[in-house]
């Protein structure tokens, strides 16, 4: 039996913990597989997008896995209110925070919507404060938006793919989609960062409902998602 994660809540501000000034580790320079920076300031060309979607072991790889666009990726800590966190205090459940995966890419090459289709068939997003066997408010599923364009994109799939999950028996959809000004990103540790590419055994606890989006490659979510869906004949690759 799994935890029940509706008897799970997330602090308020004043029952955080309260964090640091700075940061009191380093991250490594560069990604172990792509090769590029991790930290920004990043080329001015490149777009951000942020993810949550349960431990992000397994969701930073689904990310660096695509096959072209993903100019580099890292995992931290989002959507809380503890400054500067630790991995442990995030897993206390008492910064707000969930686990996230940055992605800096080229729209020239990966189109945001290509993204969210990564993003929506790669976990499941109707458990709540819960993604498999891993059961916190750390793991809840949301999507950072950076920009007005994002943020409509990003619902506008929500919608989408809610209708393709409720067709094939699925429930509720519990997804944030927040702005990602004033919810900032806090890198986490350097052993986090590309953890399944220095521990290819590891653990990883990122698996889809089965349930696919057409591809989104060259289409607008706005206009064309009531009709460019399709349920998946079988599940995805866990």
């Amino acid at each position: 039996m799994f935890p029940d994660s509706r008897t799970l809540r997330l602090p308020t501000p004043e029952q955080a913990l309260r964090g640091r000034t700075e940061p009191f580790f380093s991250v490594p320079d560069r990604h172990t597989v792509l090769g590029t920076p991790l930290l920004g300031p990043y080329p001015e060309h490149l777009e951000i997008a942020d993810f949550g979607m349960g431990c992000f072991w397994g969701a930073e790889r689904k990310f660096w896995q695509l096959p072209v666009g993903v100019w580099t990726t890292l995992v931290g800590y989002q959507g809380g209110y503890t400054e500067h966190p630790a991995y442990e205090e995030v897993c206390s459940g008492l910064t707000g925070h969930t686990e996230a995966v940055r992605v800096v890419y080229d729209p020239q090459l990966i189109s945001y919507d290509r993204l969210l289709k990564t993003f929506w068939e790669s976990h499941n997003p109707t458990q709540g404060f819960r993604q498999g066997n891993d059961v916190g408010t750390q793991y809840r599923s949301a999507i950072h938006t950076h920009t007005p364009a994002q943020a409509a994109a990003a619902t506008a799939s929500r919608e989408a793919y809610q209708r393709v999950l409720t067709g094939s028996g699925w429930g509720t959809i519990s997804t944030e989609v927040l702005p990602a000004e004033g919810r900032t990103f806090y890198p986490a540790e350097g052993y986090h960062q590309q953890y399944l590419d220095k521990n290819p055994a590891g653990y990883c606890g990122i698996g889809g409902t089965g349930v696919k989006l057409s591809d989104p490659f060259g289409t607008n979510w706005g206009a064309s998602c009531p009709t460019g869906i399709a349920a998946a004949p079988e599940a995805t690759d866990k």
